[in-house]
């Protein structure tokens, strides 16, 4: 329990890194240096826990030189394609010149938001006979005689 609630604590801070990096950059767009600091402090703090990381988030940070990249402002976004169905979104950060390729697949879905990834879907192991299991009783008769009557016991 303990440790649930400091993987908690640190993905708090973790969020907050990241959307003070976001409002750093939106009031000041050339204030890049203190955006950096601080997803270099997120990347750190994750790394030092060994927790993963969301992949919508990982795809906004440049690997090489930890800034945030926001199309227009750090980073230009361009759609690619290869073939007739391949089609490719490629961020480019303006800083350091890192450059990352996206498939676009509109069909493709990530594990984290698949039905089987997530806790509450997955069957649990039966650990004895459950109240779905159990019969109901469905003669009246034998609810009647299990429930005390109320008139006797007032008298």
């Amino acid at each position: 329990m303990a440790g649930q609630l400091k993987d908690k604590e640190a993905y708090q801070r973790l969020n907050y890194l990241y959307q003070a990096a976001h409002c750093v950059l939106s009031q000041n767009p050339e204030n890049v240096e203190l955006a950096r600091f601080y997803c270099f402090t997120q990347k750190t703090i994750a790394r030092r826990l060994v927790l993963r990381q969301d992949p919508s988030v990982k795809r906004t940070l440049c690997k090489k030189c930890c800034s945030l990249l926001i199309p227009g402002v750090t980073a230009t976004t361009r759609q690619r394609r290869k073939n007739r169905k391949t089609r490719f979104t490629v961020v480019k950060c303006l800083l350091c010149g890192q450059s990352k390729t996206l498939l676009n697949n509109p069909d493709y879905c990530l594990w984290v938001d698949r039905p089987e990834a997530q806790l509450q879907q997955q069957k649990q192991p039966d650990r004895g006979p459950s109240v779905k299991n159990q019969p109901k009783d469905s003669d009246p008769d034998k609810s009647a005689s299990s429930t005390p009557s109320t008139s006797t016991a007032g008298t």
